[in-house]
C-alpha cells in the first residue's frame, strides 16, 4: 500500500467525503454519494471526474510521427484532432488502448491507462531503435479533469474563453490542453494541465455545483456507451478484430507492430466481443461463463443492470459461430443457468457533438 500514489486532488476528495479505492496504483474516488446518482448527474446535467491517474507520455523529435506510426496501430498525422489507437504486441494482442494528441510538428502525446504507464513506457523505449525521438514520461507532472454531460459546454465556457467546437478536436492555450472528448457517451471535455491549473478548475467547478463523479459511475457510463475497458474487453490476449475495434487499425500503413498477426486474425477470426441482454431476471458479472447447448463458448467481460436503461446488459467474448444477433445463450450465474440474447451495442443514444 505504501506505493499507492495520490493525484493532485487527493485532499479535495477527502474533504468531499469520497469513498476511495486503489485503482491502477492510485487512490481514486469510487463514489462520493452513490454510483446511480452520479451516473444520472452526467446523463442529465454535468459531472466532473478526476482522471489524473491516466498517464501522459510524450514522443518528441524529428521522427515523432514516423515512430508513432510504427509503434501504434492507427494512422497518426498532424491535425487538430485526437486519434484512438492501440499499442500492440507482435501477436496483435493489445498492450494498451490510448488517445493520441498531435501537439505540433515534432511532438505527439499519448494518453495511456494508469495501470499500464510503466509497461507502455518500457515498450516504447524497447522499440525506439534508430528513430530520432525522445520518449518522456510526463505522467507525474500533468493532471486531467473530465467534464461530462449535456451542460458541460455551458459551464466550462464561463471559465475558458475558447473551447473546441467538434468531437475529438483539441486546442492548446498557455500549456493547457482541452479536447472535446470523454468516456461517457455524453458531450464533454478533457482538460490537461499542471497542479495549479487542475486545482483551480476543480475548485471552480465544485463551487458552481458541478457534481463530482467517481470511478464507479465512470464504468457504468462507459459501458452504457459501449466503450471498452482495458483489462476487461481489451487485454494482451485479445486483439482489436476480436474486440470489434478495427476502426482503430489502419491496414493501409506499410507496417506497424502486430500488423502481420492482425491480417491473419482478420482472415480467420475465431472469437468476438458481443453485447448480451439477459432475458431472465439476474445480473451477469465479469468472469461468468457463457454456454450454448451446455458447451462453454466464452465469458462475460463486463455486466451491469445499467442505471439509464434499467436492463441487465453485458459484454462477452465468445466463439464467433454464436455471435449472431438474437442468438440465445446461457450464462452460468451462481450455479443457475440464465438465458440471454445477443443484441446490438446501441444501449443508449450517444450525445457526443460531431
Amino acid at each position: 500500500m505504501d506505493n499507492v500514489k495520490n493525484t493532485f486532488l487527493y485532499q479535495k476528495h477527502l474533504e468531499l467525503g469520497a469513498n476511495l479505492t486503489n485503482f491502477g496504483g492510485f487512490n481514486m474516488p469510487l463514489f462520493y454519494t452513490t454510483i446511480a446518482l452520479e451516473h444520472e448527474a452526467v446523463r442529465n446535467n454535468i459531472g466532473v471526474f478526476d482522471v489524473s491517474h491516466m498517464g501522459e507520455i510524450i514522443i518528441k523529435g524529428s521522427d515523432a510521427y514516423k515512430y508513432a506510426n510504427y509503434i501504434l496501430s492507427n494512422k497518426i498525422i498532424k491535425s487538430t484532432k485526437i486519434t484512438y489507437s492501440f499499442l500492440l504486441n507482435e501477436l496483435g494482442g493489445i498492450i494498451d488502448d490510448l488517445m493520441v494528441y498531435p501537439l505540433n510538428d515534432n511532438e505527439v502525446m499519448l494518453v495511456v491507462n494508469a495501470g499500464n504507464i510503466d509497461k507502455d513506457y518500457s515498450h516504447l523505449i524497447k522499440h525506439k531503435k534508430d528513430f530520432n525521438v525522445d520518449i518522456i514520461n510526463q505522467s507525474d507532472n500533468l493532471g486531467c479533469l473530465a467534464i461530462q454531460g449535456p451542460n458541460s459546454f455551458n459551464v466550462l465556457s464561463n471559465y475558458y474563453n475558447e473551447l473546441p467546437k467538434y468531437s475529438n478536436e483539441f486546442l492548446i492555450n498557455n500549456n493547457i490542453i482541452i479536447s472535446r472528448s470523454g468516456y461517457t457517451g455524453e458531450d464533454g471535455f478533457e482538460v490537461y494541465g499542471d497542479e495549479t491549473e487542475i486545482t483551480k478548475l476543480w475548485d471552480y467547478l465544485i463551487k458552481n455545483f458541478v457534481t463530482p463523479i467517481g470511478l464507479g459511475a465512470r464504468d457504468t457510463l462507459r459501458f452504457e456507451a459501449a466503450m471498452p475497458l482495458y483489462g476487461n474487453e481489451l487485454t494482451e490476449n485479445i486483439n482489436p478484430i476480436e474486440a470489434g475495434l478495427s476502426f482503430a487499425v489502419d491496414f493501409n500503413k506499410d507496417s506497424f507492430i502486430g500488423k502481420d498477426a492482425l491480417v491473419k486474425a482478420k482472415e480467420n477470426q475465431k472469437r468476438k466481443i458481443v453485447a448480451l441482454e439477459l432475458i431472465e431476471r439476474n445480473i451477469a458479472r465479469e468472469g461468468y461463463l457463457v454456454y450454448k447447448d451446455n458447451k462453454e463458448i466464452g465469458y462475460i467481460t463486463t455486466g451491469y443492470l445499467t442505471p439509464t436503461t434499467k436492463k441487465a446488459l453485458a459484454f462477452a467474448l465468445i466463439d464467433i459461430k454464436y455471435a449472431n444477433i438474437d442468438e440465445t445463450l446461457t450464462i452460468k450465474i451462481r450455479k443457475k443457468d440464465v438465458k440471454a440474447k445477443v443484441r446490438n451495442k446501441n444501449f443508449i443514444k450517444k450525445n457526443n457533438k460531431i
